[in-house]
């Protein structure tokens, strides 16, 4: 059974100001996600799932699906603000998705196999998803949790155009995983880096840390331990207009509670996405790069 690629759309790009999903960076009008689906067919993946908003379903599968549909089984599911479980109420006034987690929670029908999860808007590499698909190819049962996550140097993941959200994450010498924190303001510090803290000041880091980009690999387990996270979380923050159900926080709570393992990938592969609309220069600049190198062909699909 291959495993699947799950791929997390539904966000509008509110700091970049549109869908940035489907900003051309390449040749033939190639977008990031585009790179994303190839490495993974060339690693050995089997299918791929989309969590879209309802709303831009009809662009997405004219600007996206209709390119690969001929070589790879395509899946669409929606994340939407009112599935959630049975006796929950979206709170008045709220828009904001659920997070991450709540997205991931949203495919649970659509995949019976390992899988790995990325975002559609960050450039990953061809290494990191390969180490992925080794990874998920060798485990023996759809009920076991030992998951895995693809480690990037967190210097390496900043963006020159301002703070960004990071999973900064701390491993043991076995190269397991032992907790990953959620910051959701890093930035640049000459060649080291600062994150805001809670009560506003800013905290130093190296930029040597291990960052988790959302690259992540899962069983069919995850998502009975997800239907258990987002009761807890809807119970406890539901009522809150802006709070979110994120996925290195649902991760590190299962690390904690020794529900499951997640044993970190260290990869070279560079990393880069579209954030601030001052970084499309950027990301076209290497992506013709990795085209003149020889990684990637003229035309992906």
């Amino acid at each position: 059974m291959k495993p699947t690629l799950l791929v997390m759309a539904a966000g509008m790009g509110s700091r970049y100001g549109g869908l940035k999903q489907i900003e051309a960076v390449g040749p033939h009008g190639a977008i990031l996600l585009d790179y994303s689906i190839h490495n993974a067919l060339k690693a050995g993946f089997g299918k791929v799932v989309f969590i879209i908003r309802r709303e831009f379903e009809a662009a997405f599968r004219e600007n996206t699906g209709a390119k690969w549909e001929s070589r790879v089984s395509l899946a669409y599911v929606h994340q939407e603000l009112d599935l959630i479980p049975t006796g929950f109420a979206v709170p008045s006034g709220r828009t904001k998705p659920w997070g991450t987690s709540h997205a991931i929670w949203t495919a649970r029908r659509e995949i019976h196999e390992p899988f790995a999860v990325l975002n559609a808007d960050d450039y990953y590499g061809p290494h990191a998803l390969k180490a992925l698909f080794d990874h998920l190819s060798t485990l023996d049962s759809l009920d076991a949790t030992d998951y895995a996550m693809a480690g990037y140097r967190l210097f390496n993941t900043l963006s020159d155009s301002g703070p960004v959200a990071r999973g900064v994450c701390e491993s043991g010498p076995d190269g397991l995983l032992k907790r990953v924190v959620e910051r959701l303001k890093i930035a640049k510090d000459g060649v080291k880096a600062k994150y805001e803290a809670e009560d506003g000041s800013w905290k130093p880091l190296t930029g040597q840390e291990t960052a988790s980009m959302n690259l992540w690999g899962f069983t069919p387990r995850l998502f009975q331990q997800l239907d258990e996270g987002l009761v807890s979380f809807l119970k406890a923050k539901g009522n809150e207009e802006k709070s979110e159900y994120l996925i290195p926080r649902t991760v590190d709570a299962l690390l904690q509670e020794g529900q499951a393992t997640v044993k970190v990938l260290p990869t070279t592969d560079p990393w880069f996405g579209l954030t601030y609309p001052e970084d499309l220069p950027m990301v076209k600049g290497k992506i013709a790069a990795a085209h003149a190198q020889g990684t990637y062909p003229e035309r992906l699909w």
